[in-house]
């Protein structure tokens, strides 16, 4: 817990009132607890209390339920992680105190369910235990039938008057959140909340109150990454999408098809993966860019019409929210182990596009990116998110949406002639004229998954496919010569470059903070720009001695993981390896750290 002036203590006696800066609340129990609508009421109340949040949770894999966390870091700085270790831990269970007390920072807070939970006397010495009959006075506030459905309410009580949080606000999201159900349940739940708040913790420890925000003043949004991509798309111009449900993709769905019909838009939920790419081709060719998605075993299954769509020239978003595989896997828990598939999933010479935002921030104007890319090149672009960016919550700046909102709508307008795939375009894309459109020629193209001519007749000629297949690789080429090289983070004259991508940003750069403030020579780079590279990356990659990449997935046969092997094929170099973890959760900035220092101790010169 930072506190807001260095000469304040850290821990204060009962009934005193500590000003603090950053705080990071883990709450533990089981999924049906509802503490994951607990974390995101208090992500939310940040975002609109002008400070800065970032979420993590964990949630089990099977229909019916099980230990869960959700974890919430509120700053009134910038945040970029939602922290190595808890300031507070609110335990429902045994199993939750158990399993997580060792999250908690020496001298944190414990508020534990006094009847499920007995305190370790070991544990009791370490951190600040406070005993409330969470499941009881649930009980008394609401009646017995509600309780299990009330604690979480009760719960967000305590900590809202344990934090001096916005009341009004938090009764507002609540109001928010449950107006649409039957009157008693949110009767029930204000009532659990109001009962949490007024319960007295002035007796039992010192109450703390956020500094002054240093994003006074600025117009924030607040939603997770999967709600931030959806409405990135809806922005770009899509107005169609097609897919089925798979974890943890489906929330994207679900609000495309919500979404969508306002806008004169349609979402098709299909029988089958296979169908809902083919869906979605059909739409992009009828002439605007259409949306398509999944998870990675749902891309596996789209790979053979991707190639049709790469083939056929057909603008399109497909869209992988990474998932710990292979086959089923870990439904709910984070790996970065697509990118593989995504780069070369497929048979024969099938060149896509690929992209990864970072952030929740980056969710939105990426998808918006990721439409523009596919209608200047005329093809498929795979934008990989995973699990940890789709379900954790921020706050970011309000989008001027008057600038990025636009209009893809077709032009059906009459031509002389139309030849889609002239060979001497200037970045190798295909021009497709929408179906409709009246040829004054009289002589109308085909679109076909054979080899083809330049008006997309089937040929077997050797010439035409060399020719077609160097055409369609110029598109990537071209695209690299035009993307940026990421900024670097830290100094450029390192002895140790870190490279990542993906939701790893806020580790990769605290980590970066870390070690140079120790005196260590390190600094990051972040890719969104997965395939094609950035052109000009290699000079920068010639100014590091070490690099090492950091990702989620195997370090494979060789000690590398995907994204290092890619750079290493590209740039034929072994100072570049991996990082790696397939635990299923996110990096910790310690993780990070410790792995640099283990492996590079000799070569981290000083600053």
């Amino acid at each position: 817990m930072s506190v807001a002036s260095t000469d304040a203590p850290a821990a204060k006696s009962a009934g005193a009132k500590s000003e603090v800066s950053d705080v990071v609340i883990r709450i533990a129990g089981n999924s049906q607890d509802g503490i994951q609508a607990m974390g995101a009421f208090l992500a939310r109340l940040a975002g609109r209390s002008e400070q800065d949040v970032m979420t993590y949770m964990t949630i089990p894999s099977t229909i019916s339920g099980g230990p869960s966390i959700f974890q919430v870091r509120i700053g009134t700085g910038e945040v970029v992680s939602s922290g190595d270790d808890a300031d507070v831990l609110l335990a429902f269970y045994q199993h939750s105190y158990n399993e997580h007390i060792g999250a908690l920072r020496k001298g944190g807070i414990v508020l534990y369910d006094s009847g499920h939970v007995t305190p370790n006397a070991d544990w009791e010495q370490q951190y600040r235990h406070v005993a409330i009959p969470i499941a009881g006075l649930t009980v008394e506030a609401i009646g017995g039938t509600a309780r299990d459905k009330g604690k979480n309410m009760y719960a967000l009580g305590l900590v809202t008057k344990l934090f001096d949080l916005d009341v009004e606000k938090l009764r507002g999201l609540i109001t928010e959140k449950f107006q649409a159900k039957d009157e008693s349940v949110l009767s029930n739940a204000m009532d659990a909340f109001d009962s949490g708040y007024a319960y007295s913790l002035g007796h039992l420890l010192e109450t703390f109150k956020f500094a002054d925000s240093r994003r006074r003043g600025a117009k924030q949004v607040v939603m997770n990454g999967n709600e931030a991509l959806a409405y990135g798309l809806v922005a770009a111009g899509v107005r169609f999408g097609a897919g089925y449900p798979i974890t943890p993709w489906s929330d994207i769905m679900e609000l495309l098809r919500r979404e969508l019909p306002k806008y004169g838009g349609t979402f098709v939920q299909c029988e089958d993966e296979i169908a809902s790419i083919a869906m979605a081709l059909g739409a992009s060719y009828a002439g605007r860019v259409a949306v398509t998605g999944s998870s990675g075993p749902g891309l596996s299954l789209k790979t053979e019409a991707l190639g049709w769509g790469i083939m056929a020239e057909v603008p399109l978003v497909v869209v992988d929210v990474q998932r710990g595989g292979p086959s089923t896997g870990l439904p709910t828990n984070v790996e970065q182990s697509d990118l593989n598939i995504a780069c070369f999933g497929g048979h024969g010479d099938s060149p896509r596009i690929v992209i990864a935002p970072a952030n929740v921030e980056e969710c939105f104007h990426m998808a918006i990116e990721a439409v523009n890319l596919a209608r200047q090149y005329s093809v498929p672009v795979i934008l990989l998110t995973d699990q940890a960016i789709a379900t954790r919550i921020e706050a970011f700046p309000e989008p001027d949406l008057k600038s990025l909102v636009q209009d893809i709508a077709p032009d059906m307008s009459p031509v002389p002639e139309h030849k889609p795939y002239d060979l001497e375009s200037p970045n190798g894309a295909a021009r497709h004229r929408p179906p409709g459109t009246r040829i004054l020629s009289g002589k109308y193209p085909i679109v076909t998954g054979l080899e083809h001519d330049e008006f997309g007749h089937p040929t077997a000629s050797p010439a035409l496919h060399a020719q077609m297949s160097a055409k369609r690789r110029r598109k990537l080429q071209v695209l690299s010569e035009a993307l940026p090289v990421p900024p670097v983070y830290g100094g450029e004259d390192a002895s140790v470059l870190l490279v990542g991508w993906g939701s790893t940003l806020g580790p990769i750069q605290e980590a970066v903070d870390r070690a140079r403030a120790a005196g260590e020579s390190v600094s990051a780079i972040h890719l969104r720009h997965l395939h094609p590279l950035p052109a000009g990356l290699g000079e920068l990659f010639n100014r590091f001695p070490n690099i090492r990449v950091i990702e989620m997935n195997d370090e494979g046969v060789y000690g590398y993981g995907q994204l290092a092997g890619l750079l290493r094929a590209r740039f034929c170099t072994v100072k570049i390896r991996g990082i790696n973890k397939t635990d299923g959760l996110a990096f910790k900035v310690r993780d990070i750290v410790e792995r640099i220092r283990g492996e590079l101790a000799d070569s981290l010169r000083k600053l």
